[in-house]
């Protein structure tokens, strides 16, 4: 199987979407036949594409992504040009829940320059992130939320980004399979009303920004609501926004800048 036309068709009766795309992906990472045979192959038995040729295409720019990794979602990229409209170069930036570091190190390259920390509690992800963000000059490091975190970055954070995972528990059999069986548990489950590690994210997060320093957190259209209502008992002012191109729905939580709660 060497033509695209044939990897594109085998793709194509297994239930690939984008088959065409797909096969051009596989064609450029294989080096010789028997290996792309191998590739097409773990593909038909649904393992992701990122995870097969090592990457994703994220905000134009190629970052790793690793086996047992979440793999960042496009819609994403409307918390990536959000975080990187707020900031300006040289702020301090924060990605945690960080996964593969894609999101830290997309705002990264939008400002130019800053100061970038990443955060995961999965060996995997920091293992991974370190391939996206150390290149960056920036820092990973390993353990949960705010407390694998350096201390003396208490207060000064301006933009803190936090993908956390937002599915409900009972809803996690219904996603697609390549995200229920080959991405880690605990970047998809969210606790039983999906808001779990959201609400610990955002109690955490006033002590950590500076002043006027803002929150970023993925939500569904469905909870952005009550992931406002936790903003706003945290001490933050929240802000809801969508994308409708994209599907896409943030909640932005800002600290005074006084430095007091709301």
């Amino acid at each position: 199987m060497t033509r695209g036309s044939d990897v594109a068709a085998t793709l194509r009766a297994a239930g690939c979407v984008f088959a065409e795309d797909e096969a051009k992906v596989l064609l450029e990472a294989a080096n010789h036949p028997d290996e792309l045979n191998r590739l097409v192959e773990q593909r038909v038995k649904g393992q992701p594409l990122e995870h097969i040729v090592g990457w994703t295409d994220f905000c134009g720019t190629r970052m790793a992504v690793r086996p047992g990794v979440f793999v960042p979602r496009r819609r994403t990229e409307f918390l990536v040009r959000k975080a990187a409209k707020l900031a300006k170069p040289g702020a301090v930036v924060v990605d945690l829940c960080c996964g593969s570091g894609a999101l830290g190190a997309a705002v990264s390259d939008q400002l130019g320059s800053c100061e970038l920390h990443a955060a995961d509690i999965d060996p995997d992800a920091v293992h991974c992130a370190r391939l996206n963000i150390e290149p960056r000059g920036g820092t990973v490091h390993h353990g949960d939320l705010y407390a694998a975190l350096p201390a003396e970055l208490r207060g000064t954070v301006d933009v803190l980004l936090a993908n956390a995972p937002y599915v409900p528990t009972e809803s996690i059999s219904m996603m697609p399979a390549e995200a229920r069986l080959h991405e880690p548990r605990i970047a998809l489950d969210g606790g039983t009303d999906g808001l779990a590690v959201q609400r610990r994210v955002a109690l955490g997060a006033a002590g950590w920004l500076r002043p006027g320093g803002v929150l970023l957190m993925e939500t569904s259209q469905e909870q952005s609501q009550h992931t406002a209502g936790i903003m706003a008992e945290a001490g933050l002012l929240p802000e809801v926004v969508f994308d409708e191109g994209l599907d896409a729905t943030l909640v932005l939580g800002s600290r005074s800048q006084s430095g007091t709660s709301h």
